[in-house]
């Protein structure tokens, strides 16, 4: 099998600070998964919310198929997590502090090929949290230059 796909939030990294991190199954159509494995996902602006008692993840794109014809999904939108009673639970007990929210990772396969996301508590990081962030993200790069 060729390597593991794994779509990353890369800015979540940057604007939150994480707190605790769970991983969900997530409901797709067969055309966004045969997109997904291609690569073409993407997670930058999407968002988790509870409707009804039931998570989604809001905002995630999935590129359309290139083969789906008239079974085509419609790219953003909304698609309903899988968690536990316990995890959605603990979820909705610490989304209810103030400044928290519900941010997704990353989406990738597990070793029996179900998509799954992770998304984490996370607290918005303040303007000096960022610029720590930079500054330890150019010390890293250059200690590696070095070696």
């Amino acid at each position: 099998m060729s390597q593991a796909i794994v779509i990353k939030n890369k800015k979540a990294a940057f604007e939150y600070h994480f707190i605790q991190t769970f991983t969900a199954g997530i409901m797709l159509t067969g055309t966004e998964v045969k997109s997904i494995r291609e690569g073409k996902a993407n997670l930058v602006d999407s968002y988790c919310l509870f409707i009804d008692d039931e998570l989604y993840v809001k905002n995630m794109h999935v590129s359309e198929y290139k083969q789906g014809s008239y079974n085509n999904h419609e790219p953003k939108r909304q698609r309903k997590l899988l968690i536990t009673k316990t995890e959605k639970r603990k979820i909705q007990s610490k989304l209810k502090e103030k400044g928290t929210t519900l941010v997704p990772i990353q989406l990738f396969f597990n070793e029996r090929s179900y998509a799954k996301l992770e998304v984490a508590i996370a607290k918005g990081k303040k303007l000096y949290d960022k610029r720590e962030s930079i500054k330890e993200k150019d010390v890293k790069r250059q200690m590696q230059r070095v070696d």
